[in-house]
């Protein structure tokens, strides 16, 4: 059997991290912003699913890729971009934040970091923010500086992570704020810290703007966490569709609106604030979504990978899609994320889901997290 592999060019961008997730077995990448992303090491992803719900995992997530927004108008062009209010966003604060484009269709779900009046940060899923905001500050004739910075993301996640950072980091850290950050220092170098991570088990972020230290970053949390079971880790799909964690491509691309997503509550629609696709939004408000994205669990028999949207049905009429699924060793059956048209969405609903591999099985919708 040909083995496949990932061809290395600088359309793919290396991490700081890639020699020690290379070191403790890495299994395979995807890319996420032109950037490569451990997709699993040794274990099975059930596996590290019970891993991550009982200790601490170090991820490499430099794929997460940062726009920096900075200028006198840098609020300005931030709160053009999203639906959320930011207007009393302060200092050391993370905002999860849909962006929208004029149709209202998401562009993207970044974290805003906030790291001073005028200068912001944008944590992102998969897509091209930084030609969006570019276009945009040019075209408004704004003034403000539209960048990428040399800054490399690393989550520690799981039970212990608050253990393991006070190791490397110091004690403070154990008061850092859910979706807050602050400075710790790092080998004397200030690193930018939030509480915060694409799991629900808890954890950190660091934003390393220190390349030359990722190295030894890693290495450092590693022999720390050896009385914790550390493990090398990444995004785990059974934790994250159990959690309600959504992800762009995935769940929700330019043709679904926040509204549909479930992220009403980060979309302020009364007119006191001014962005791009505010009357799209507002007309999609007063009439309700037509579809929205919900769980279903379906099936005794584990389905296979889902890698298209599979149809689902009411008999034989159709219903909506699921866009992620997986085997749950928790809930010992099949879980999704889906998104169901209006009428169809309210739980316990009955479905039936058929999989890529034309099976037929059997399930029901659920709320989020499940």
């Amino acid at each position: 059997m040909t083995s496949l592999t990932l061809a290395s060019s600088r359309r793919i961008r290396s991490t700081p991290y890639k020699r020690q997730v290379e070191k403790h077995g890495v299994s395979g990448y995807t890319v996420v912003n032109h950037t490569i992303l451990p997709k699993g090491f040794s274990r099975s992803v059930e596996e590290d699913y019970w891993h991550l719900r009982e200790h601490v995992q170090l991820w490499d997530v430099g794929c997460q890729r940062q726009v920096e927004v900075k200028g006198p108008d840098a609020t300005k062009l931030m709160q053009l971009m999203t639906p959320r209010d930011l207007g009393n966003a302060f200092v050391g604060q993370c905002l999860y934040a849909p962006l929208v484009d004029h149709n209202g269709g998401m562009l993207n779900d970044p974290v805003i970091l906030k790291l001073s009046a005028d200068r912001y940060w944008l944590s992102l899923a998969d897509s091209d923010v930084l030609l969006w905001a570019k276009g945009l500050s040019y075209g408004l004739r704004l003034e403000v500086e539209v960048s990428e910075p040399d800054v490399w993301p690393m989550a520690v996640q799981g039970p212990k992570a608050d253990d393991l950072m006070a190791e490397v980091f110091g004690q403070a850290i154990r008061k850092l704020k859910f979706f807050t950050f602050d400075r710790f220092d790092f080998e004397s170098q200030p690193l930018v810290i939030a509480r915060s991570g694409f799991s629900k088990q808890g954890g950190f972020e660091i934003y390393l703007d220190q390349p030359k230290l990722g190295d030894r970053l890693w290495s450092n949390l590693w022999q720390a966490g050896q009385g914790l079971e550390v493990s090398p880790g990444c995004p785990n799909l059974i934790e994250r569709i159990e959690a309600g964690l959504l992800s762009y491509g995935n769940e929700m691309t330019l043709d679904n609106n926040p509204l549909e997503c479930g992220l009403e509550r980060f979309c302020q629609l009364d007119g006191s604030i001014n962005f791009i696709g505010r009357e799209a939004l507002q007309k999609i408000y007063a009439t309700g979504p037509e579809r929205s994205i919900r769980g279903v669990k379906f099936g005794q028999e584990r389905c296979p990978p889902c890698s298209i949207p599979w149809p689902v049905r009411i008999d034989d009429e159709p219903v909506g899609y699921v866009t992620s699924a997986i085997w749950s060793p928790r809930f010992k059956t099949n879980v999704g994320l889906a998104m169901i048209e209006r009428g169809y969405w309210e739980e316990q609903q009955r479905v039936l889901v058929e999989g890529e591999d034309r099976v037929v099985r059997e399930g029901k919708v659920t709320g989020l997290p499940m």
